[in-house]
């Protein structure tokens, strides 16, 4: 309980601190030593925690966390409503109001007097979120250091240095993931809920440029939506149930999930918003307005991760609750399909990473949905691998950005001559995403598995056209990397440090995590599932995730062999017709005239759109969710 306590606490004494701190050398040192500290003591946190197959459940009791929630749920109220009165937005004002005083009534006279014995615990997926927030998170934390510092180099001259600011947010974004993680009592669980939603407001809002602003807002209109669906859920589970023990609930809803139904409903949809599933997807879209590290924190560790884990917390009465079963496999298999194909449409690296996250997050909600064992497998190592290899491509795009000047795809020709390291990462990110016998691709089958066995061929169906997208934009972006371009020139020589510590970092988890997928599989998922649904799964034999480790680890090797100076000799490329100037990619053309060779990808916007699949993804999702809503809502009030 020690270590519970110091890795929630430890980010908020250092994010004091980096507020306090203007020197840039004196805030490298605290930032890299206390991400230090957290990585080795989620690591060890983790190492103690394998050592047992249970939950483990904490008693304590204290007056003082309690109206600590209370007063923090305040200020974030408050704060909202006064960044909407000054920026005239009334629509997140009023919802603000809505939610500070549904949760003064709620705290003054429901939740008073019910008590949790044990409200801090941990299990093993518990367990798995300590590993990325700790690691990935912290991990991210560095990165922006040498990001940060360019990044305030190319503001005009005499900008104001909000880096203590935003550091300081980063680790508070930190600690209000582990309240999350760690929470059974479900109050301080949505406390923590909340202040994850002010620290992406202020993030995304960083810069303070129009753009910026609207697209804050439109991030805390959404998840103050879900924020006030948690509540909803709170006073539906007070009502019904009597507790606000998070596992005490789940326990009751797989006995009577016709008392939870409604309760779990309420909370499915909070996890919708947090995890920007359609139509509530466009905030993390307007999210990539933010500084990179913002955009990686926000969709590998932080934010939408809260979002997935509640939902797959949830999982066992899902399976039993099919309106809200129902309304997550519908709105995650369409998410899904939809934002893998307009995933193709984007030629920005960082929303072509926006739209595959919230497509990978579709995934994840689908599987919850489902609820079996074999689902819950799956979600895990897809939460997982994502988490890595989303959070090193988008560590290699912004460092890309700022030695190339662009994150558009099509100025990354020949990117394996302008930065051969970082082509490499960048290569290893994008395979672990999408092909055999990477992580995410394991993951997929899994799901594909668990979609089958339930006999759901729509999911089936909608997986494997939305799979087959996925490959395409994938596709599409590797054969930049290494496509043509004019003069080379190395200019990956003045990135930071910092900012390749972190990628060096990502790249060894995505091998140590494809290697050991075996043994995390043994040593967490399935003790978990052993602990939530009684039963062990094996959706993928263990022979074959051997396999598969090793042929990652040949993957990497030959990817990376060739890293460095060349003493091969060079001749010139054919570019259908005679070389005129190779450096240049011209050459003579059948008319003896001289031509420069291009290429670009087909982006098939006029098919794909983001007007045609955009607006059929929002009305069919909403108007789902709006259905199931109202079902779950009558069947609460007994009249069904």
């Amino acid at each position: 309980m020690t270590m519970i306590g110091f890795l929630i606490l430890f980010p908020l004494v250092v994010a004091v601190i980096l507020l306090a701190v203007r020197n840039n050398a004196a805030r490298n040192v605290v930032v890299v030593a206390a991400s230090l500290v957290i990585g080795l003591g989620s690591i060890w946190l983790v190492a103690v925690g394998l050592n047992g197959a249970s939950p483990v459940y904490f008693e304590f009791s204290s007056p003082i966390v309690d109206g600590a929630c209370t007063i923090v749920g305040i200020v974030v109220a408050i704060t909202v409503i006064c960044f909407g009165v000054k920026y005239k937005n009334y629509l997140a004002v009023v919802l603000a109001i809505i939610q500070l005083v549904g949760s003064l009534v709620f705290e003054l006279n429901f939740a008073h007097g019910i008590e949790v014995s044990t409200p801090l615990y941990y299990d093993q997926l518990t367990l798995l979120m300590v590993f990325i927030i700790g690691i990935i998170g912290s991990a991210i934390c560095v990165y922006a250091l040498g990001y940060m510092e360019d990044f305030q180099a190319h503001e005009p001259e005499g900008a104001l240095d909000r880096r203590p600011t935003f550091f300081a947010l980063m680790f508070v974004f930190l600690s209000a993931m582990y309240v999350i993680v760690f929470s059974d009592h479900m109050t301080w669980l949505f406390t923590g809920w909340e202040v994850t939603t002010l620290c992406s407001f202020l993030l995304i809002a960083y810069t303070r440029t129009e753009e910026a602003i609207r697209n804050a807002f439109r991030q805390i209109v959404m998840n103050l939506l879900g924020g006030i669906s948690f509540l909803i859920g709170l006073f539906a589970c007070v009502l019904t149930m009597g507790t606000l023990s998070l596992s005490e609930f789940l326990l009751i809803g797989q006995v009577w999930p016709t008392v939870a139904v409604f309760a779990v409903t309420a909370f499915a949809f909070a996890g919708i918003t947090k995890a920007a599933q359609m139509p509530f997807h466009t905030w993390l879209l307007g999210a990539m307005v933010a500084p990179t590290p913002t955009s990686a924190l926000l969709h590998s560790s932080t934010m939408v991760k809260a979002g997935v884990f509640l939902l797959v917390k949830l999982a066992p009465v899902l399976a039993l609750c099919p309106v809200p079963g129902g309304m997550l496999m519908f709105v995650g298999a369409v998410t899904f399909l939809v934002c893998s194909c307009l995933a193709i449409t984007q030629s920005n690296a960082k929303r072509v990473l926006a739209y595959s996250t919230i497509a990978n997050l579709g995934l994840i909600t689908a599987c919850a949905g489902v609820g079996t064992p074999e689902a819950v497998w799956a979600a895990t190592f897809l939460i997982l691998f994502h988490a890595i290899a989303k959070s090193l491509l988008f560590l290699c795009v912004g460092t890309a950005e700022h030695h190339i000047g662009s994150r558009d795809i099509e100025d990354m020709d020949l990117l394996f001559d302008r930065m051969p390291s970082l082509a490499r990462f960048m290569i290893l990110g994008i395979m672990c995403m999408f092909i055999a016998p990477f992580g995410m691709l394991i993951s997929k089958w899994a799901t594909l598995q668990s979609f089958t066995e339930v006999g759901n061929l729509a999911l089936v169906l909608l997986l494997a056209f939305g799979s087959a997208a996925t490959f395409m934009f994938w596709a599409k972006w590797m054969g930049k990397l290494s496509g043509i371009a004019g003069q080379s020139k190395n200019v990956e020589l003045s990135v930071h440090t910092s900012e390749w510590i972190p990628i060096m970092l990502m790249t060894v988890l995505i091998g140590l995590g494809c290697v050991g997928l075996p043994l995390i599989s043994i040593n967490l998922v399935e003790p978990y599932l052993y602990s939530t649904f009684g039963e062990l799964s094996f959706p993928i034999s263990f022979d074959n995730l051997i396999i598969s480790g090793v042929a990652v680890v040949l993957i990497i090797i030959v990817l990376f062999a060739g890293l460095g100076h060349s003493t091969a000799r060079k001749v010139d490329v054919y570019l259908a017709g005679v070389s005129v100037d190779n450096n240049n990619r011209t050459f003579k053309n059948s008319l003896s005239g001289v031509t420069e060779a291009t290429a670009r990808n087909w982006y098939m916007k006029d098919w794909l759109g983001e007007r045609r699949l955009d607006m059929f993804g929002t009305i069919a999702c909403g108007a789902f969710i709006v259905i199931l809503y109202v079902v779950a809502a009558f069947a609460a009030a007994g009249l069904f």
